[in-house]
């Protein structure tokens, strides 16, 4: 009962009480600090396309993506790997990262404006750049690298080519990831500075939601969120039905945009919200902070993105939300509705960079009435504030909630049957990790060495955390709710040559080839020698491939003694070796 008596306020209220005391002080730093780092020179123009063929967009910048918003552009590359990639404007190399997820292997230039452009994704540098990382890559012994190269050392022209495109890292397709930042590496849209891409396309909605905010809000009788219908008109904007409501009152959209000659669904430039005429909220995809952007997960609905994988975009602001991307805020984008029998309407208008726009008016009578359907709120043994940590411990599993963890105040449901610890569910988005410790000591230290951490999927499979033991106890870190428990992994990883068998002469061939795979806990390390020396292989976790490129000239002419160990995220290892034959 003191749980729940704790609870009796709204979002609204969390918003007026907490913000003048935390939340207003955060936001005035972030707002300084922003100002001034909005000094730097942003000089349209100035750069030209990385790509020698016609810009068609997989991806735009902004896009709503998970936990984070998209970077850059995502330029199509007709299917195709291999294409050169240009500087997009005189420069050096000032960092070059390769690494088996995300960027995959990608290059950083700074040009003499301070800016700085990024290419991602690629398949390979051009030569004299490969050959700067690669002789770095067998000094380290390794494939993952990152290098931060001189002003002096590898310097290029505009248009010259500096890489070829490719699909590694996380690509979901081959395409070259494009990125401009400034002097303080905030990602800027690079269709600000020249980059043209034909479209002449509406934007497309989706899903229209309506959100009652403060405690005594109501909308058509309802004090839970609810979905609007969208009613087409014939000028092509479109319309929802008329609605009732009072209190505090903000909306949400779920909206994508199509550029010509591309059926991908990209994101939005910009969306502005009026009442009666007046601005009262905009939100514009110009440019943002690495910091900030995971705060994406606290301006979407993420219960209704988990549940129907569908993102809708609230355009109202939440406490905790410290996002600069809403050059206009009134009443943080919200809508006060106390005087009953006035009339407001309220229009949302969705642009793409290139001005295309789809409006929506929503008409409003302000009135109060009879709750039909009241909001609920389920109590627990446990209440978090997101401006305080928490310890709890629930039968061997220990849990720590650092401050920030949670966006707002709220119940979380806790508990552990067995070994199964169900931490709440996963509606709810989590912003910093909190920490579990499970207690191994009942188990004998050869168990525990090849124990690990792990979160039940939909399937019921249970998947890797990557968690490590010290004094007996278990510990991971995750950003992710819900049902979590403790498992074994004793097999070692699979290797297998995919190209070639033991005593094989391999003169005419250029790479060599494994399938390698762990499907408990995933690799963790792989390490190829021929006679006792490195060899630099490349791995491509999406197709489990594993190759070495000869022409980097380690083997000797006749027998080579290869060898190979593949060890998995608990340190099972699997060797394989075999002797090859070059001439």
């Amino acid at each position: 009962m003191g749980a729940a008596f704790l609870y009796q306020f709204d979002t609204i209220d969390y918003f007026r009480f907490a913000m003048p005391r935390t939340f207003s002080c955060l936001f005035l730093v972030f707002f300084t600090t922003y100002s001034l780092c909005a000094q730097a020179p942003d000089v349209a123009g100035e750069f030209s396309s990385p790509l020698e063929i016609p810009i068609v967009l997989s991806g735009t910048f902004g896009e709503l993506r998970s936990n984070h918003f998209h970077g850059g552009l995502d330029i199509k590359t007709q299917g195709r790997q291999g294409l050169n990639v240009l500087a997009a404007a005189p420069a050096y190399v000032s960092r070059i990262k390769i690494s088996h997820y995300g960027y995959g292997k990608a290059i950083y230039l700074t040009h003499p404006n301070g800016m700085t452009t990024v290419y991602a994704h690629l398949k390979a540098f051009a030569p004299k750049i490969e050959s700067y990382v690669k002789e770095r890559q067998y000094q380290k012994e390794s494939f993952e690298i990152e290098l931060f190269p001189d002003e002096s050392e590898l310097t290029v022209e505009q248009g010259e080519v500096i890489a070829y495109s490719g699909n590694t890292g996380g690509s979901g397709g081959p395409h070259l990831h494009f990125e401009i930042r400034d002097r303080y590496q905030r990602p800027m849209n690079p269709l600000s500075y020249g980059m043209e891409v034909k479209d002449t396309q509406r934007p497309t909605l989706s899903k229209l939601m309506v959100y009652p905010l403060s405690p005594d809000a109501q909308v058509n009788q309802s004090a839970i969120p609810q979905e609007l219908d969208l009613i087409p008109n014939p000028d092509g904007t479109f319309s929802a039905p008329a609605l009732t409501a009072y209190g505090a009152i903000g909306f949400g959209i779920a909206t994508v945009d199509r550029q010509d000659y591309a059926m991908n669904n990209n994101g939005i430039y910009k969306i502005t919200t009026f009442i009666n005429g007046t601005p009262n909220f905009e939100v514009v995809m110009d440019k943002f902070t690495f910091a900030e952007t995971r705060y994406i997960n606290r301006m979407i609905d993420y219960e209704l993105y988990q549940k129907e994988r569908e993102r809708v975009q609230k355009l109202f602001i939440e406490p905790n939300n410290p996002l600069s991307i809403f050059p206009i805020q009134e009443n943080q984008g919200m809508i006060e509705l106390k005087e009953e029998q006035l009339s407001y309407n309220y229009l949302i208008s969705v642009q793409d960079f290139a001005g295309n726009e789809t409006k929506i008016q929503i008409p409003i009578t302000a009135k109060k009435d009879s709750l039909v359907n009241p909001k609920r709120i389920d109590s627990t043994n446990y209440f978090v504030f997101p401006d305080q940590a928490q310890s709890i411990k629930e039968g061997k599993f220990d849990i720590y909630i650092p401050k920030g963890a949670f966006y707002e105040p709220q119940f979380l449901d806790i508990s552990v049957s067995g070994d199964q610890l169900q931490l709440h569910h996963d509606y709810t988005p989590v912003h910093k990790n909190i920490t579990l410790r499970y207690d191994v000591s009942a188990f004998a230290k050869a168990d525990q060495e090849k124990m690990y951490l792990g979160r039940y999927q939909d399937d019921g499979d249970l998947s890797f955390v990557s968690s490590t033991i010290k004094d007996e106890k278990l510990t991971a870190r995750t950003r992710v709710l819900g049902a979590y428990s403790f498992g074994f992994d004793r097999t070692a990883p699979e290797v297998s040559p995919e190209n070639f068998k033991d005593g094989q002469w391999l003169s005419k061939y250029r790479y060599l080839k494994f399938k390698i795979n762990d499907e408990n806990t995933g690799i963790e390390s792989y390490r190829a020698t021929l006679n006792g020396s490195f060899i630099l292989m490349e791995y491509d976790y999406k197709t489990d491939m594993l190759v070495h490129d000869f022409n980097d000239g380690k083997a000797q002419s006749g027998a080579n003694d290869l060898k190979l160990v593949v060890t998995d995220r608990v340190g099972n290892s699997t060797t394989f070796e075999a002797t090859i034959y070059r001439k």
